[in-house]
């Protein structure tokens, strides 16, 4: 929590849009951590925005139950949202629709993307939004369900493809919580009270899956980080 915590005051660039490796960079300093000191300050490992690590910012913030705090840094790390502007074109300068694996942040080069295409963090940033924002987790024949979102979002939906079947997911939030599950419907019936999961068939049909959030306060945070820890061991997992 505390570590979250001084990440969220000390690495975010909020007027810059970047969130930041480390502070302040290499630069005039006797001390000698290896290679990254081998770029300028502000490039890439030296103090720049490396979009791994501000990934998974992003997902520890929602295993927090943090969902405001969430979906604010993903949608700075959402490079579309870099070019929503001429200036914003302009100083990013690299391609809009995929992820740079590294944002310059100091003047004269500060915003401005460095490598594209290649970077692992895409894929996880993939699964910040999926899994640990919008809570759509596929494990094997079973479907998690661990949404964190704004407490303002008052609803949304998704749809997911399982080999024949698709399932129409829609989450409702008329309390205007960030986290919990108050009960699941699936096809019209109740899940037992305190499901948090659906088994998926392969059965070429269209189930409705309607999901009422609640009760986020009767969720305890390391209940939260149990079920829905993603560490960088893991596969991706695309819905």
């Amino acid at each position: 929590m505390q570590a979250v915590d001084s990440a969220q005051r000390l690495l975010l660039q909020r007027e810059n849009g970047l969130s930041l490796l480390f502070a302040p960079p290499f630069d005039h300093t006797l001390l000698d951590p290896g290679y990254v000191k081998g770029y300028p300050p502000g490039i890439r490992e030296n103090g720049g925005q490396y979009t791994h690590a501000a990934t998974w910012q992003v997902i520890a913030l929602a295993r927090l139950g943090r969902g405001e705090e969430a979906q604010a840094l993903f949608s700075m790390l959402n490079p579309v949202n870099r070019t929503a502007t001429r200036s914003g074109v302009q100083r990013y300068r690299v391609e809009p629709y995929v992820v740079a694996a590294d944002v310059y942040s100091i003047v004269p080069h500060s915003g401005r993307g460095g490598w594209t295409w290649y970077t692992g963090a895409a894929g996880w940033l993939y699964r910040a939004g999926v899994e640990a924002i919008l809570g759509l987790e596929l494990r094997g024949r079973q479907l998690w369900l661990a949404p964190c979102i704004p407490p303002s979002w008052t609803g949304y939906s998704a749809s997911l493809r399982y080999r024949s079947a698709r399932y129409d997911v829609q989450f409702h939030n008329p309390d205007g919580v960030a986290s919990g599950i108050l009960h699941i419907d699936v096809d019209g019936r109740r899940l037992e009270s305190g499901t948090d999961r659906i088994d998926l068939e392969d059965d070429d049909r269209v189930h409705d899956v309607q999901v009422r959030l609640g009760r986020a306060d009767a969720r305890s945070t390391p209940e939260l980080a149990q079920r829905g820890t993603i560490t960088p061991a893991d596969a991706a997992v695309a819905p």
